[in-house]
């Protein structure tokens, strides 16, 4: 396969009449595969060809995956920004990158729970310059631990990890199908979800809204086997629901993020008697390990083809060049590893691997060592307590919870003493009515951020 014959290679081959995506309306692969026609006559008529750069500010669409597919074949840069960055967040972003090309909504796009959305795009040319590097795709990071970096990947990097899932038990067969909550902007949603079932044949469907009843509902539209695929919050919200449907079709969860917390995870698992499967990775080189059954919780089997080891208690992740465009912290890659910023540890004997959390996470308090997600899920698995963050700053533990009851908090204070040790107590518990969030559904864990929420 040549580099520039990926897309229509390794994605859009297929049976024409195989329904590939499901927004709202059945899409066949035919079909996808004359509107990634038109769209790249209308980047081509802008000027866009090998080495251009294009910003795409979709919200998960036809129209996303076409002009994506589309600025792929010219054999152009595609970065993508998500939808629902605000005017101020978007145009930060555009003086960053320096785009030729936006492609944006002709209207504005409404509906918040709204998972997928019928849009017309717009092409805005930009004074910005061709593409700086060799890299198909550009991502940010998510942004909820410090300011965003710039990643690249290059389609050599994304064909690797689609036959990567290839090899990873209990992923989607052909034939089957993906229900997405993830974002299409982000990597799980991007290459776990669309790239992957464009290449094996399973339909990515996504639901109507990101509710509870839409995402049931979307479980339950085919016959095929059914996996749905999300973060945390998800979890968080489909495990709410005590006395769910029926649903024959499906046959598993997989998460990306953080670990499930273990009471999550029996009520969701108790209540919907599937398989509940954790994924761990990045986006600076997609998935890096997995338990897709629960067999191993909290410990993940490094994905084929990923090395990892544990270097002064941070995981170490091969990758054979630097992900990062443009200014990066020194040391973040170097001589093929790439530096995770997570806490974790490597069985010697099994190989298998447990993220233990941020590496920031990890404090001393009095000489004593304190890990803050461990605490973080003591206070988050206790009773009355909905969601909660734990962060050390200016020397203290503070700890941020959404409470069923906001006037129990002197209650939940004495719950946690009894499971948390003092000096690993939070000096202060802070209720909020919510926790700030990426538009990933990731938890802020900035204290400016999180003391505004107070």
């Amino acid at each position: 396969m040549r580099p520039d014959d990926w897309v229509d290679d390794f994605l859009l081959a297929g049976d024409g009449a195989q329904v590939c995506l499901r927004l709202g309306r059945p899409v066949v692969r035919a079909a996808l595969r004359e509107a990634v026609d038109r769209r790249t006559d209308a980047l081509r008529a802008q000027g866009i060809d090998k080495g251009g750069s294009v910003i795409l500010r979709l919200p998960p669409s036809l129209a996303f995956v076409a002009n994506l597919l589309a600025g792929w074949r010219l054999g152009a840069q595609v970065a993508l920004l998500d939808h629902r960055l605000t005017e101020y967040e978007a145009q930060r972003a555009c003086e960053r990158l320096q785009p030729q090309l936006i492609v944006a909504p002709a209207a504005p796009v409404t509906g918040a729970l709204r998972a997928f959305h019928e849009v017309t795009e717009v092409l805005h040319r930009y004074p910005g310059e061709p593409a700086a590097s060799g890299h198909v795709l550009i991502q940010l990071s998510s942004g909820s631990t410090g300011p965003s970096k710039v990643i690249g990947r290059s389609a050599a990097s994304l064909v690797a990890e689609v036959e990567r899932y290839k090899r990873i038990e209990g992923v989607p067969q052909p034939g089957g199908r993906i229900v997405l909550l993830a974002s299409m902007v982000h990597v799980l949603g991007l290459v776990g979800g669309l790239l992957y079932g464009l290449h094996v044949g399973a339909e990515l469907a996504l639901p109507e809204r990101t509710t509870v009843d839409a995402i049931l509902a979307a479980a339950a539209a085919g016959e095929a086997p059914t996996t749905l695929l999300g973060v945390p919050f998800h979890i968080e919200l489909l495990a709410s629901v005590t006395q769910p449907p029926t649903l024959p079709g499906l046959t598993g969860m997989t998460t990306g993020g953080e670990l499930v917390r273990a009471d999550v995870w029996r009520a969701f698992t108790d209540r919907y008697r599937v398989r509940l499967g954790n994924m761990y990775g990045m986006t600076e080189v997609g998935v890096i390990a997995t338990d897709l059954f629960g067999e191993h919780r909290p410990a993940l089997a490094p994905a084929p083809g990923i090395e990892v080891r544990a270097d002064s208690g941070e995981l170490l992740v091969s990758a054979p060049a630097s992900p990062y465009v443009g200014p990066v912290e020194p040391g973040r890659w170097a001589d093929g590893w790439l530096r995770s910023k997570d806490a974790g540890s490597v069985d010697a004997q099994t190989g298998l691997m447990t993220v233990h959390g941020r590496l920031d996470s990890q404090i001393s308090v009095g000489g004593l060592k304190v890990d803050l997600t461990e605490v973080e899920h003591a206070l988050a698995g206790l009773p009355g307590v909905a969601a909660a963050v734990v962060l050390a700053h200016s020397g203290t533990i503070e700890a941020y919870a959404v409470l069923d009851d906001p006037a129990a908090r002197s209650t939940v204070e004495s719950s946690l003493a009894e499971r948390v040790a003092a000096y690993k107590r939070p000096r202060t518990i802070h209720v909020v009515e919510q926790l700030p969030r990426t538009v990933t559904g990731k938890v802020v864990r900035d204290p400016a951020a999180l003391r505004s929420a107070v």
